[in-house]
């Protein structure tokens, strides 16, 4: 871990009602074993930067007997999944052939490209002890240049990424660039995400190199401008703006991303993500027509037995 000055900074804010562009209260999902909290995309946004899709999962705690999550193959295009956890293990497999773990602390990155499939599973039953499970699934948009790529995936381990302190904060920089840092992983686009653990009353300055910027909050809560903002909150920001966000009272667990802006709004449907209509119903076709076999959204070879067929609607 090293001391970062810039962490230090406690901007001077004004009136939240001027800086705070959009609030986003996230929906409740059932998922069958679990429940998440999706903030994006909302009604009152698609996107942050790139970031189209937001899912917190959890805190639960799967008991003995419990399935777990038990997600079966399926596709995706034209978007980057970013799996980060707090707590528990998931297990990923891909049409790619990769056949990865992941645990608190370290970042799964799948691009999807022109098509791939995946599964994520938590290879239930558990220990009598249970399993808890504390996380946060993203979809990033990719450009359009990069829609018809080859798909790709990279895993960093915790003690890859970028950790950096200040005095009642620690920051984990999971991609991209911030705060003078630069995480591992190459990205599509501009942007950065970060996970911030403030104590009480420790303030995080955001980082000022990006376009837009949101703040989301896992635990705790944060003050802004004199207005405060509880767990399960997503804050986005007026471009431009230095501001800083002051942890409450119970201190405050934070995810923080963001990134330049896209050239166009997307499609997005189920599973896919695209700049047209007509890339969207041909992923759909390739899906219901069996491309699960072959081609581009070939099953993963080590979890091919199943697969979550296409939705009526």
């Amino acid at each position: 871990m090293s001391w970062n000055p810039i962490l230090d900074v406690d901007i001077p804010i004004g009136d939240a009602v001027d800086l705070v562009d959009t609030v986003i209260v996230p929906r409740a999902r059932d998922l069958g074993s679990f429940e998440v909290r999706r903030a994006l995309p909302s009604a009152k946004r698609q996107m942050v930067g790139p970031f189209i899709f937001f899912d917190q999962i959890g805190p639960v705690e799967f008991l003995s007997g419990q399935k777990g999550i038990d997600i079966r193959p399926h596709p995706h295009i034209g978007l980057g999944t970013v799996t980060y956890l707090l707590e528990g293990r998931l297990h990923h497999r891909d049409s790619l052939g990769t056949d990865q773990w992941i645990t608190p602390g370290a970042v799964n990155w799948m691009n999807s490209g022109h098509g791939i499939t995946h599964s994520e599973r938590t290879d239930a039953p558990f220990t009598p002890q249970g399993n808890k499970m504390f996380g946060v699934q993203t979809w990033v948009a990719l450009p359009k240049d990069a829609e018809d790529g080859v798909a790709s995936f990279a895993h960093a381990g915790a003690d890859t990424l970028p950790l950096l302190e200040a005095e009642g904060k620690r920051l984990r920089l999971v991609l991209g660039n911030a705060w003078g840092e630069q995480a591992p992983l190459a990205m599509p686009s501009e942007l950065f995400y970060a996970d911030a653990d403030l104590d009480a009353g420790a303030a995080i300055p955001l980082p000022d190199n990006h376009e837009d910027r949101g703040v989301y909050v896992l635990r705790g809560s944060v003050e802004v401008g004199g207005q405060s903002y509880d767990a399960g909150r997503m804050l986005v920001f007026r471009p431009g703006d230095r501001i800083s966000v002051r942890a409450g009272g119970q201190g405050a667990r934070l995810v923080i991303l963001g990134g330049a802006t896209l050239e166009g709004p997307r499609y997005l449907w189920w599973n896919f993500v695209a700049s047209s209509q007509e890339r969207i119903e041909a992923a759909k076709e390739a899906w219901r027509g069996g491309d699960w076999m072959h081609g581009r959204f070939r099953l993963p070879p080590s979890d091919d037995g199943e697969f979550i067929p296409l939705p009526d609607k």
